[in-house]
């Protein structure tokens, strides 16, 4: 009864029919699945012991030949690196650059603006004001001012203490562009020394910070000092030039208003010898 409850598996074996008993399918299943579970347990655990000893080992060598290559080849070479360098900052040191003579210079430069800065800018700084009413006063202060943004109360101080230029009436037309001429050249050259004396301060105050400089430089320092007075000299060349320019000015404007005095008493000895062939004709 048992027999004909249980289900009866049949195959195909080479074409033919073929009956089997599930049970035995079963646990031939079975022993299968745990044999396979097995072998695998097994290659995992050689896998754990073989491999980290095989790495470890490794990694060992490697290391092993880097600090060597370090200590042999690249250190000997390092040494040898800093043997020349000690050996080129000794001769810095005791020849090109000894430190006695670096001290010595250092200590005339320090010595030097002690002495001298006082008086030159006691000089820089004196005072040269001498008028004695309140608009010459106030106009000489304004040129002592040095400083380019006093350019227009410069402009009309000057017109209060000379004097505009007269009405069209009240002279002749020779005079009054004359006048015109001389205040031009006069307000041009007075605001140009407000401008030159701006850039006088600017200059004494690039020569102090050059000295001071110079007083805690080290060495190989000086070229690029050079470089920095060089530009400080052009820059002063720069004013002198335009200092020049303006004296030029006046004075070929000063030239050109003595001629122009020539030329007006020429024209009036013309006209004198005139009246006087005129008078003598008549009789």
């Amino acid at each position: 009864m048992t027999d004909k409850n249980q289900p009866e598996i049949e195959l195909l074996l080479n074409g033919e029919s073929y009956r089997a008993d599930a049970r035995c399918d079963r646990s031939w299943g079975t022993r299968v699945h745990w044999k396979r579970r097995l072998l695998i347990c097994v290659l995992m655990i050689e896998t754990c012991f073989v491999l980290p000893k095989f790495a470890h080992g490794q990694f060992l060598s490697v290391f092993d030949s880097i600090f060597s290559s370090i200590q042999n080849d690249i250190g000997s070479s390092l040494s040898q690196i800093n043997q020349i360098m000690q050996q080129t900052q000794k001769l810095y040191q005791t020849t090109l650059a000894p430190l006695a003579a670096l001290n010595q210079a250092r200590g005339f430069v320090a010595n030097s603006i002690n002495s001298f800065r006082g008086q030159m800018n006691q000089i820089f700084n004196t005072s040269f004001t001498s008028a004695v009413t309140p608009g010459p006063q106030q106009f000489e202060n304004i040129l002592h001012s040095r400083l380019s943004s006093n350019i227009p109360a410069l402009q009309t101080s000057f017109l209060s203490n000379y004097g505009s230029v007269p009405p069209v009436n009240a002279a002749s037309p020779q005079d009054r562009v004359m006048m015109d001429v001389d205040d031009a050249l006069g307000q041009e050259n007075l605001k140009t020394t407000l401008i030159a004396d701006q850039g006088a301060d600017v200059i004494l105050l690039t020569a102090n910070q050059m000295e001071n400089q110079v007083a805690v430089s080290t060495p190989g320092s000086n070229p690029f000092l050079t470089a920095q007075a060089q530009v400080a000299n052009l820059r002063c060349q720069a004013f002198m030039q335009k200092m020049l320019a303006a004296e030029l000015r006046q004075e070929a404007g000063r030239v050109a208003h003595d001629n122009v005095l020539v030329k007006r008493r020429t024209d009036a000895t013309g006209g004198i010898n005139s009246l006087i062939t005129g008078a003598l004709t008549a009789r």
